[in-house]
């Protein structure tokens, strides 16, 4: 009984006068819409398609060094309804082209305009709507017999921890790569670069999956990498005992100067600089110098530092000398 009971409430309340006036009102708002809708697919609009373009086919003694899958946006013009298939039917619209009937020759082919509209037609014998144009107005191939070079990988872009930290170290995944392009280009390719990055204020080590930025007719495998970034604190320090080292000097002379070992002062990270011994780093007196410019002392230069030393000063700019036979 409760069931029935509840059943009544439920008819009594649908079929008042009220709600029957509303229902009628719903009946014909959805009637409406439904005439809305089918007006609005019966006119006729443009709008731009994105189909994709397959090369197939391909022989196996051939390597593209182009895109195997590239894509074209054509605008059609037609109804409503049947762009609105185009957009959301099952159909898929991957255009196949075989690698025989573009390629030109010489490591290099090409699909225009026109063969582009054959292989969307062909794919649809009964496409009705109207091409109005194709962007690009060709699609260019580039391959060879598999000429390929093995190069190193650089980062390129903007790359800058926050401020006191500094990039002690970049590594990479794979540190090198195959490049495939005619052999004019592989002569000229001494490194491959990623995409550009843009990554600032970090002070952990960044580690970046991106991929090899690409060129027209030119291949890379892999064409992604990943790259770290470690970074470092950067910090103010010194270090004593680097020996004074002459050059130049005439055969059966020896330069002795006072002090014999000076002091460079550098900005380094704090890692690095546990790491440091002064030998790594060249101080220089050249004799010619002093020869042509007698004085009582000798100019001092700092020649060579390590990798990751910055803003790297000697304590002194010049010392006293004395030259004497070797014996």
């Amino acid at each position: 009984m409760g069931d029935v009971s509840i059943f009544r409430l439920v008819r009594d309340f649908l079929f008042s006068n009220i709600n029957k006036q509303f229902l009628i009102f719903l009946f014909f708002l959805a009637l409406s819409g439904i005439f809305w809708v089918m007006m609005t697919l019966n006119e006729t609009y443009e709008k731009e398609l994105k189909i994709p373009v397959r090369i197939v086919r391909v022989p196996n003694n051939v390597v593209l060094t182009s895109d195997e899958v590239d894509t074209i946006r054509v605008t059609v013009r037609d109804r409503g309804w049947v762009i609105f298939s185009h957009l959301y039917g099952n159909r898929s619209h991957t255009l196949n082209a075989v690698f025989r009937n573009y390629n030109r020759g010489n490591g290099y082919g090409v699909i225009t305009a026109a063969e582009l509209q054959k292989l969307i037609h062909a794919q649809d014998p009964n496409m009705t709507s109207k091409i109005l144009s194709i962007k690009p107005d060709k699609l260019e191939l580039f391959y060879n017999d598999g000429a390929h070079k093995r190069v190193p990988v650089c980062w390129s872009g903007r790359v800058m921890p926050e401020h006191m930290y500094f990039i002690s170290q970049t590594q990479y995944w794979p540190d090198s790569v195959d490049v495939y392009a005619s052999a004019e280009k592989l002569d000229s390719i001494k490194v491959v670069y990623t995409e550009k990055l843009n990554y600032v204020n970090f002070r952990d080590t960044l580690i970046i999956d991106c991929q090899l930025a690409k060129h027209k007719g030119i291949k890379c495998l892999p064409e992604r990498v990943k790259v770290a970034f470690y970074t470092d604190v950067l910090t103010e320090e010194s270090i004593d005992d680097v020996p004074v080292v002459a050059v130049n000097m005439p055969e059966g002379k020896i330069l002795r100067t006072f002090p014999t070992k000076v002091k460079v002062s550098f900005v380094t990270g704090v890692s690095q600089f546990r790491s440091l011994r002064p030998e790594q780093f060249v101080v220089i007196a050249d004799y010619n110098e002093f020869k042509a410019h007698p004085s009582e002392k000798c100019n001092i230069y700092l020649k060579q530092v390590p990798h990751g030393i910055s803003r790297a000063t000697l304590g002194v700019k010049q010392v006293d000398y004395l030259i004497e036979d070797d014996q």
